[in-house]
């Protein structure tokens, strides 16, 4: 199977990343369903040696993957919430945003954002194409359009006068198949001193960190800012801003308007270009020892499961994550060795993970069962899981967490 950049169309040869078959990650079951197939797709990461974007191979289609059942919802987490307020309040400021602004966020999912603007009263719009999580954000006051974004989409709402002062994309820009036709749609959408600001993981912290259970089906591209400010230009975007921030295991927040636009391009750019450079994101040198990185992580994960089992603890999980899955399906974990997964998002509960055929409980549980170790599969909320479970700590569990190495906190 021959495969393209999605960017610059370059043949991509040079593999990153293979963690065999696995079904979507968010693909979670219902028990009359574990008695039929489960579909699968291989899990593999290409690397383009042209602009160097990391890519999965093309197996899934985007509408297969976010469909109306998806179960994801942002304001599970206190801490995602937290981090969204403080987000508006510092770019309500920045922008001088008020009820004459109009905001946009693409991929509003439940309303987790975008409830802040309005409550300060700042027109705003949801692009979400899942209606479980559009209809979550419709009882919040917020209007959503229930489409995928792209560049025939933003012109449609330019026409009818929807150009916005700010685009808001958090944990999208990955996730989209058509990166050029969204980055072209951004640009569509903005007015002329508009801005817009992306927040994704970065690639050089995946790298440095080991977190291959964050590649999944729903994840189409792993990003370098180098990579990002390539498809920005080439857009019509003029990237002239970026932050690092410590979410999702180390993420940019990437600050973006159109080419023409007079904002001026900061310090911080040019200094996290040069870093990148210094560490060699722009040579194949850099992606050709991930792979056997991810299979020791993955070995030591599997050998403390087993080593409980022998010894007889009683074993956990918290979080019915898609960075779980990943790292269930690539070390053939199943209910043998990982009885139960426990999430506060309703719509997971008495469900099972796809792949390991996991059953997920409320947390109410744990009270109860109070296991020996539970085990934070979403490692970066490991510390609110903690404070969350405190009470387990006084009973004797241990919390432990695989990514990037076994840690365990009790």
């Amino acid at each position: 199977m021959t495969q393209t950049c999605r960017h610059c169309e370059a043949e991509l040869t040079r593999q990153f990343l293979d963690l065999g078959y696995a079904p979507p990650s968010n693909a979670y079951l219902e028990a009359s369903d574990l008695r039929a197939p489960e579909t699968t797709y291989p899990l593999r990461l290409m690397v383009c040696d042209s602009c160097f974007l990391v890519q999965t191979q093309d197996y899934t289609a985007a509408d297969s993957l976010f469909d109306k059942d998806y179960a994801y919802f942002s304001s599970t987490s206190k801490g995602w919430l937290a981090h969204a307020a403080a987000y508006v309040e510092m770019i309500r400021q920045r922008l001088d945003l008020s009820q004459n602004s109009f905001v946009v966020e693409v991929a509003s999912n439940d309303g987790y954002l975008l409830k802040n603007f309005v409550q300060a009263g700042i027109p705003c719009l949801g692009i979400e194409p899942t209606i479980s999580t559009a209809k979550a954000a419709e009882t919040l006051g917020i209007p959503v359009e229930r489409r995928f974004f792209g560049e025939a989409l933003a012109q449609e709402l330019a026409a009818v006068g929807k150009r916005a002062d700010l685009i808001i994309g958090n944990n999208v820009y990955a996730h989209v198949p058509e990166i050029n036709d969204f980055s072209r749609g951004l640009a569509s959408l903005l007015k002329p001193e508009g801005v817009v600001t992306l927040e994704f993981p970065h690639l050089m912290r995946l790298v440095e960190f080991s977190q291959f259970d964050t590649v999944y089906h729903e994840h189409f591209s792993y990003l370098s800012l180098g990579t990002v400010a390539r498809i920005f230009e080439a857009a019509g975007l003029k990237l002239f801003d970026v932050e690092e921030l410590t979410t999702h295991g180390g993420s940019l927040r990437v600050y973006g308007c159109r080419a023409e636009s007079s904002w001026t391009v900061t310090a911080s750019v040019e200094g996290l270009l040069e870093e990148e450079k210094r560490r060699g994101m722009d040579t194949p040198g850099y992606y050709a020892d991930f792979q056997g990185r991810a299979e020791e992580v993955k070995n030591r994960a599997l050998s403390f499961l087993l080593e409980a089992k022998r010894e007889g603890k009683s074993v956990a999980g918290y979080g019915a994550a898609a960075k779980g899955n990943t790292l269930l399906n690539f070390a053939g974990v199943g209910p043998d060795l990982l009885p139960f997964v426990c999430d506060a998002a309703p719509a997971k509960q008495g469900k099972f993970l796809p792949g390991s055929h996991i059953p997920v409980l409320p947390p109410e549980v744990l009270t109860d069962k109070r296991p020996d170790y539970l085990i934070i599969l979403p490692w970066n909320i490991a510390e609110e899981v903690r404070k969350q479970n405190a009470l387990l700590t006084e009973k004797g569990t241990q919390f432990v967490t695989f990514v990037p190495e076994t840690h365990i906190v009790g």
